[in-house]
């Protein structure tokens, strides 16, 4: 006799306002202080919004949108950069607590990690499952200081889409969200009915054609759909796109929660205020970002390989060069005179006035490696560039990461009379 098939336990823990939250905490008496807050770049920045404050939404921020305009729409806000080292540690630092409660914990993004929780009953003496997020919610905040919404059901898709009406929304009269449990789990069964209430443009893969193509037939909505089997839907989207819209709307989604591979680049760019044209300004600007990347990675433990110094030039034309090493680096020392030369590559190519630089580290392997080869024409990176480069990775955690920079980043002393 057939054992049945567990019912699945799904959650999906979103951080509120990750980014926001995250500046604040780094910048207490800044960031922290402003309830007008733009996390994206400085406000002479051509960068875009990467997150807003529930306060400054409310003046119609929204993100990817042009700072210039954010602040057309929301003039006394303080505008930060993204911290993003500081995101990073933060990020990994819940997934370390979702980690006690879950066997198995994916995340989907900085600011999204699945759980799954299927076969955890008895563990947690048959509580519901909405009594776990609580305590899970509670855990994350107390430790990490990050606030999160869960929402969950018996798939990934349910999950997410049960997450959006966790989350806070709006503001009270004094600007501050709702009191909220940031909790809502769909119970199993109750899928149906739960996605009845959503447009079709809320489910995950139905993107603006797809949505256009269902319009042209009336439907919007998934309760639109709901009395149709897959051979209708086929009929209007394909057999493929109506076998799998007939089972989203349904709630039915098998992709399993599976640990995501760890990421495969460590990047940083810098969009200018002003087009840059010189060559030593962008020299100057790159090993800042070689700076802030060689960093982030060495704070992973790894080392990499692959490097590649991206321009987007003042008409967006878009170009990059890599070269990769027959040994990973992960010191500044050794870095440099790659991404130097490639920039200077790039350079002779095309001279013409640039709008964004950026650098990017890829090819990992584990950051303890024996001293490398001096191959001719490579950068040979040994044990003293290591330690020097641990040295000024923990004056900063101590101090700050502005207690130490690569002198060319210092401002030049003023001249006296």
């Amino acid at each position: 006799m057939a054992v049945p098939a567990p019912v699945r336990r799904v959650l999906l823990a979103d951080c509120d306002q990750f980014f926001v939250a995250v500046a604040r905490l780094v910048d207490p008496d800044g960031a922290g202080r402003a309830r007008l807050l733009i996390v994206g770049g400085a406000r002479d920045s051509r960068g875009v919004v990467c997150s807003a404050s529930y306060e400054a939404r409310r003046h119609g921020v929204r993100s990817a949108m042009p700072i210039a305009r954010a602040l057309r729409l929301c003039p006394d806000a303080l505008c930060v950069p993204v911290p993003r080292a500081a995101c990073s540690a933060k990020s990994r630092a819940v997934a370390a607590v979702l980690r006690r409660f879950a066997p198995v914990v994916e995340p989907a993004s900085v600011d999204e990690l699945y759980l799954d929780l299927t076969g955890t009953e008895r563990m947690y003496h048959d509580e519901p499952l909405a009594e776990t997020a609580v305590r899970i919610r509670a855990a994350v905040e107390r430790e990490t200081g990050i606030v999160v919404s869960i929402g969950g059901g018996t798939s990934k898709l349910v999950a997410k889409l049960a997450v959006e009406v966790a989350k806070p929304r709006g503001e009270g009269s004094d600007g501050t969200p709702p009191a909220t449990r940031g909790v809502h789990i769909v119970a199993p069964g109750d899928e149906g009915r739960f996605l009845a209430r959503c447009a079709l443009a809320d489910l995950p893969g139905v993107g603006p054609r797809m949505q256009e193509r269902l319009q042209s037939y009336g439907w919007r909505t998934v309760s639109d759909l709901l009395p149709l089997d897959a051979a209708a839907l086929a009929r209007a989207v394909g057999p493929r796109a109506g076998a799998w819209l007939a089972d989203r709307v349904r709630g039915i989604d098998a992709s399993p929660v599976r640990p995501r591979d760890r990421v495969k680049s460590v990047a940083r760019e810098e969009t200018f205020a002003r087009d840059l044209t010189e060559d030593v300004d962008l020299e100057r600007e790159l090993v800042r970002l070689i700076d802030r990347a060689a960093g982030d990675l060495r704070d992973a433990g790894l080392g990499a390989r692959t490097i590649t110094v991206r321009l987007r030039d003042a008409d967006w034309v878009t170009r990059q060069a890599s070269r990769t090493l027959r040994a990973p680096v992960s010191s500044d020392r050794a870095i440099a005179p790659v991404a130097h030369a490639l920039l200077a590559r790039l350079r002779a190519e095309r001279r013409t006035a640039a709008r964004l630089i950026g650098v990017a580290l890829s090819q990992f392997t584990g950051g303890d490696q024996l001293d490398f080869l001096d191959v001719a024409g490579e950068p040979a990176e040994g044990e003293r560039d290591r330690q020097l480069a641990a040295a000024v990775d923990r004056v900063r955690e101590r101090y700050g990461r502005d207690a130490i920079a690569p002198a060319v980043l210092l401002d030049p002393p003023t001249p006296h009379d």
